[in-house]
């Protein structure tokens, strides 16, 4: 007697599998060593980065960054230029962007002006470099054909 699994099942079940060999390729260090070059310098409430929570909600945004650039490294591969792929994702990019800068201005006390701007560049800038290295390593991935 065969077993019967739906499509989305199946679907699912093979990007965890993709998820989970693209971040093989991801090191601990470079994550801590990327959060402390972009926010070391923030200025924001006195030790705020030393607390472990405020790092992880950072890590966890460079990961779903670095996921969504290798998942959409496949239009790259088939040989649609960059500008074009990164409109295609506008709309996670910016929400991954709003959910650490809203994170970061919550528990870094709310400043207003200049200082939440050049936050919200700051976290831009982060959330951009992890979905260029994602989309980096799967368009890699993909010459290699490890997909």
């Amino acid at each position: 007697m065969n077993v019967i699994t739906s499509f989305t099942e199946k679907r699912r079940e093979k990007q965890i599998k993709y998820e989970r060999s693209v971040l093989r390729e991801l090191s601990i260090n470079v994550l801590k060593k990327r959060v402390q070059d972009y926010f070391g310098s923030v200025r924001l409430q006195a030790g705020l980065f030393q607390n472990p929570g405020i790092q992880e909600a950072c890590y966890d945004v460079a990961l779903e960054a670095f996921l969504l650039g290798a998942n959409f490294s496949k239009f790259g591969f088939v040989g649609e230029d960059l500008d074009s792929i990164l409109s295609r994702c506008e709309a996670e990019e910016s929400h991954l962007i709003d959910t650490l800068f809203n994170f970061l201005l919550y528990w870094g006390g709310g400043d207003d002006g200049i200082y939440s701007e050049s936050l919200y560049l700051t976290c831009e800038q982060y959330v951009r470099t992890w979905w260029l290295d994602g989309y980096e390593k799967g368009r890699l991935r993909q010459k290699l054909r490890l997909h």
